[in-house]
């Protein structure tokens, strides 16, 4: 490969994270988390985990990232100490990135759907079960997903992906604001609004507290390498600790603002917050139905999740196509039409699951979305997040002094040395322990 391409700017690199952390995981999955897990205790605790756990995470693999100056396909070999095997994580790093195409860029395909068919003023029969268990409408959504992906990643890192996305998180965000001020003075606000941010100690349960670690570190998408690569596209001008806050705060305020959108419209029109996948897509296409002006106002909301979703899809299928070029040396056009293939081959098992390639791989009503999403964001997000925290923080890995090095180069927020307990013991102590939980309280059967 040619030297290593560069982010243009510190508001491309924060957009671009950011972007990488916004999507389906703020705007598709946090709501019916939400909506399943007690509504304001799980936002609580998710809240809690994003902060004493995301955040450092998120230092760290920026940290590596840009100390590496390589994939997380590469990025251990070159930190790493002569022997030693921590270099396996980045082989997880691709089969991690590759499993959440294999159905995000589905979901992503769905909402696609549903913002065309309300832009089309043909919403009046939509409906969820009906949209996956329709084969060619998700393969087509798919494919366009797919396609519009690695078209735009075949262009050169700035002005590909960074100029891409800071149209789409721009569009994002005015979008955003506009549909919570619209919902905000819905008649059920209140009601809709109680139920998502007041904590009920009654509905705290362990199944909650495991789902909130997860949800934060699904929608930062930590753990898998999608920020170490982004880190290793930026100098060291910043700290990295301020930076990670920047983006943990704008992915927070989206997730939040998500809800504020979404609950008051369930509650103003008696919808069902608990439906779990399909709220998004059901319970949504009937609140447009019965408010004013609905179809337009389901426009809107569909585009600024198809904006969401999309930020999110370039970032990992950066990551991927990073690895690929590094592991193979060949120049973007190339690795975005191989890349693109194997992505949209692995996302049909999804696209077809409810029609042609029925697998059920837990209990009864699962499907191959349930499989793709137990063994990414149930196992190798938290894993790789652990390993991320043993590898920075220990002297068998790269060493705490190392990391705090490379993480305190620049101006901005220090990482100090009351934080080092934090990081070194109770951040892996709190995965590990919920990650064990987690395991022996899913649903398997």
């Amino acid at each position: 490969m040619k030297e290593r391409e560069r982010l243009g700017s510190r508001l491309g690199f924060i957009m671009l994270s950011a972007g990488c952390a916004i999507g389906c995981g703020n705007i598709w999955k946090f709501p019916w988390m939400c909506g399943q897990n007690g509504g304001g205790s799980f936002v609580l605790f998710y809240i809690v985990f994003l902060i004493l756990l995301g955040l450092p995470i998120m230092t760290m693999e920026f940290s590596v990232g840009r100390a590496a100056q390589a994939s997380p396909l590469f990025m251990y070999q070159k930190l790493e100490k002569p022997g030693q095997k921590w270099h396996i994580h980045g082989g997880l790093c691709l089969i991690g990135s590759l499993g959440l195409m294999a159905f995000y860029t589905v979901v992503t395909g769905w909402i696609l759907y549903y913002f065309f068919e309300f832009l089309t003023g043909q919403n009046a029969s939509l409906g969820f079960d009906r949209m996956i268990s329709n084969a060619s409408v998700n393969v087509i959504f798919t494919a366009v997903t797919v396609a519009l992906t690695f078209v735009i990643l075949c262009f050169d890192l700035q002005k590909g992906l960074e100029r891409v996305n800071k149209y789409l998180m721009s569009s994002l965000l005015v979008l955003m604001l506009l549909l919570a001020v619209k919902s905000l003075f819905l008649p059920g606000a209140a009601e809709g609004l109680a139920f998502y941010l007041v904590p009920d100690t009654e509905k705290i349960t362990g199944t909650v507290i495991v789902g909130a670690m997860n949800q934060a570190f699904f929608t930062l998408s930590v753990g898998m390498g999608s920020m170490a690569i982004f880190g290793s596209y930026i100098n060291r001008e910043r700290r990295l600790l301020g930076e990670s806050v920047q983006v943990v705060v704008l992915d927070t305020i989206v997730a939040i603002i998500a809800g504020v959108i979404i609950f008051p419209a369930c509650s103003t029109y008696g919808i069902e917050v608990s439906s779990g996948p399909s709220l998004l897509f059901d319970s949504m296409a009937v609140v447009f139905r019965h408010m004013p002006a609905g179809r337009w106002w389901g426009t809107l909301f569909f585009l600024f999740m198809v904006f969401a979703a999309f930020s999110t899809v370039l970032a990992v299928c950066e990551n991927i196509l990073a690895m690929i070029r590094e592991l193979t040396g060949w120049n973007r056009p190339k690795g975005s039409l191989v890349c693109g293939c194997v992505v949209f081959s692995l996302s049909l098992t999804t696209a077809l699951g409810s029609s042609i390639f029925h697998f059920q791989p837990f209990a009864e009503g699962t499907v191959w979305l349930d499989f793709w999403n137990f063994i990414v964001s149930n196992n190798i997000i938290p894993i790789g997040a652990l390993l991320f925290v043993l590898f920075c923080c220990n002297p068998s890995g790269w060493g705490w002094d190392r990391f705090v090095q490379e993480a305190n180069a620049g101006k901005g927020m220090r990482i100090r040395s009351w934080m080092k307990p934090l990081f070194r013991y109770i951040v892996p102590a709190a995965i590990l322990f919920l990650y064990i939980f987690g395991l022996v309280t899913f649903s398997w059967k």
